[in-house]
């Protein structure tokens, strides 16, 4: 039998004018969300054996993490509303019990136990700390202890170096603030690998590599701030608040740039099955202040965040969070993906912990950046440029700094990480050899090149227009089959290298002019491919690709088609113009767009002008021979150009 239907409160555009949702509304989803995945957990209440996918850690990790993560979520709404949640309260106290009980039978892995129960014991020692008077403190003794000597099994225990050494660290200061045994010399490793990790301006590398992603917001920021809440006398805590807070600051600046005007975040990264948890961070800075939005921004960031998934279909008729991006799509599985997985949307919903009287529920929502104008942006630390443009909404980046990956490797693109764009209006192409958004080469069986280990050169802005850059020696990978679980990072596997390439993005709006440097391409026989944004035929998007009669001859193009559904739409369409014959060394260009409804007309009417200036449809120009001599002329050496005989259009 299905879920009740989802009953919300009618919408109101006085308080909330553009998403028209409220603390109320909020409050009846997360109730929601809850009610639904109870229908499914077992009489003692410890394990939520959700229907669907299995993770490769097994159901019986699957049914904690779905119990921890639901968990986490009434946590917050207890935590702000104590006296309306006893019945969250009094159902959860029950699966404590039973999941932590070691004479039961189908009680709990413990993290000394389990990999994934390291991840889950962060979720549940979070939400037993912000409720400790309305629940912790009410628990029976025996209850307590059986808790503490679970969350113990995590002393000494290894933890990667990377977003995971924050599971230690919460629940050893959750041990410390309950009187159990706990590990100073781990808590001091943990925030020592998070301070390495950090690169500048906010921003964190989830590991040594160039990755970054969501989990830069709604780990590396929203632990600090609520460790922050769990321990606010522990004089380690109290020693790295100003700190912690600047860098979250510093970070949601950069971050409320990343949000389309219809609630999408930036899609790009692993893990986007947890959706609306991209909305934590803007949450995590109205806790202790550390922002500098304000609070009508902010709600009107986390609210687009959650009515947009809403307006989707993140859960299923029976009112359950599925593993996708809008509706259910299984290929977005990871090997560490189960049926709770999802639930680390909770996240996302952790205003709720703040009470209804707070400035950031009682403001009037406000506009966001992309609202208000166009917008540019670098965020260096990632090698992102940012545009974003009022008339559709559209937030792009272009990108030349992450890829998951460091400079020099030679692995495949991993496609949520490697391509030269990402945006909140495009799901990307979800095979690793693609046209979405590249400069790749095609041998003679069709095999597409990779750009993984690129260098980032740099990036600037000039007369209104940003230049982005990287170069990289393109490569063919022949995939290594037993190459281990994918969790983000390109598949390894034997690199033939192909020619040396340079890529320069220049940008204004929606348009971008893709400048492609090609060396060393004697004697591959390899055709030039330049791809386009890659967008959902249904989705009133327009993406295009064309030269601009300038440099070598690009007198190829075509549209790639997948007709199958993907985890944004049906029908995926990426445009793309070469080389008919194999590329040569030279110099190529050729304008790359997206645009949404109510972009202007005339968008694509960019063009090269007299002595090698190129003018964009709004008069701003800009000397490409300037550009590659700025970015560094002993990195980019002017080498003669082949001239097109192709005609500008």
């Amino acid at each position: 039998m299905s879920a009740a239907p989802l009953a919300m409160p009618p919408l109101d555009f006085s308080a909330s004018p553009y998403t028209g949702l409220t603390r109320d509304h909020w409050c009846a989803y997360a109730d929601y969300l809850l009610r639904s995945a109870h229908r499914h957990a077992t009489e003692d209440h410890a394990n939520l054996y959700l229907p669907g996918a299995t993770s490769a850690y097994g159901r019986k990790s699957d049914s904690l993490e779905a119990f921890a993560r639901t968990f986490l979520l009434a946590s917050f709404r207890i935590a702000g509303d104590p006296e309306g949640t006893r019945w969250l309260a009094n159902w959860y106290a029950k699966g404590l019990d039973a999941g932590t009980n070691p004479a039961n039978p189908d009680r709990w892995p413990t993290p000394g136990e389990l990999d994934q129960a390291k991840v889950e014991a962060a979720s549940l020692a979070v939400g037993l700390a912000l409720t400790r008077e309305v629940l912790w403190d009410v628990l029976p003794q025996r209850v307590q202890e059986q808790l503490v000597a679970w969350f113990e099994t995590v002393i000494g225990q290894a933890y990667p170096p990377i977003n995971w050494v924050w599971f230690q660290i919460v629940v050893g200061k959750f041990l410390a603030g309950v009187g159990g045994r706990y590990s100073e010399a781990d808590i001091d490793a943990g925030l020592a690998i998070h301070d390495t990790l950090y690169r500048g301006h906010g921003w964190f590398a989830d590991g040594p590599e160039r990755a970054y992603d969501h989990y830069v917001g709604w780990a590396f920021q929203v632990y600090p701030q609520l460790l922050q809440l769990m321990a606010p006398e522990d004089p380690r805590v109290t020693a790295r608040a100003a700190l912690d807070g600047e860098r979250l600051a510093d970070f949601l600046d950069d971050a409320v740039h990343l949000v389309g005007a219809d609630g999408a975040p930036l899609i790009q990264g692993r893990s986007l099955i947890y959706r609306f948890a991209a909305a934590a961070p803007f949450w995590a800075g109205q806790f202790a202040g550390h922002t500098r939005l304000t609070p009508g921004v902010t709600r009107r960031a986390a609210s687009g965040i959650l009515k947009y998934f809403l307006d989707r279909g993140a859960h299923n008729a029976d009112g359950l969070l599925t593993i996708g991006f809008h509706s259910e799509f299984p290929g977005m599985k990871q090997s560490y993906s189960g049926a709770g997985s999802p639930y680390w949307a909770a996240k996302g919903m952790m205003g709720l912990a703040l009470p209804a009287h707070h400035p950031v529920w009682t403001a009037v929502e406000e506009p966001l950046p992309v609202e208000t104008g166009d917008t540019q942006r670098f965020i260096t630390a990632p090698g992102w440029q940012v545009d974003g443009t009022v008339s559709d909404g559209v937030v792009r980046i272009r990108n030349h700094g992450t890829d998951h990956a460091n400079a020099g490797v030679r692995v495949a693109d991993s496609p949520l990480y490697a391509r030269l764009g990402y945006s909140t209006a495009t799901f990307p192409d979800l095979a690793a050899e693609s046209v979405d958004n590249a400069v790749t080469f095609a041998d003679a069986e069709g095999r597409l090149t990779h750009r993984t280990g690129f260098e980032f050169l740099g990036q600037f802005r000039q007369d209104g227009v940003q230049v982005g850059a990287s170069r990289f020696t393109a490569h063919w990978i022949e995939v290594d089959p037993d190459g281990g679980p994918d969790h983000g990072s390109g598949a390894a596997g034997t690199a033939t290298p192909g020619p040396q390439v340079t890529v320069v993005s220049v940008t204004r709006g929606a348009v971008e002019l893709r400048l492609v440097r090609v060396r060393s391409a004697a004697g591959s026989g390899a055709r030039l491919r330049i791809g386009g944004w890659p967008v959902d035929t249904a989705a009133g998007l327009a993406s295009e690709v064309r030269p601009v009669g300038w440099g070598g001859n690009l007198d190829d193009a075509g549209t790639w088609h997948r007709e199958a559904p993907h985890p944004a739409g049906e029908h995926l369409a990426i445009p793309w113009v070469g080389t008919a014959g194999a590329v040569a060394d030279a110099d190529y260009a050729a304008v790359v767009v997206l645009s949404g409804e109510g972009s202007p007309t005339g968008t694509c009417g960019a063009h090269f002008v007299a002595n090698g200036r190129f003018a964009f449809a709004d008069g701003a120009t800009i000397d490409v021979d300037a550009v590659f001599s700025r970015l560094g002329s002993s990195i980019l050496r002017r080498n003669p150009r082949v001239h097109s005989t192709t005609s500008q259009r």
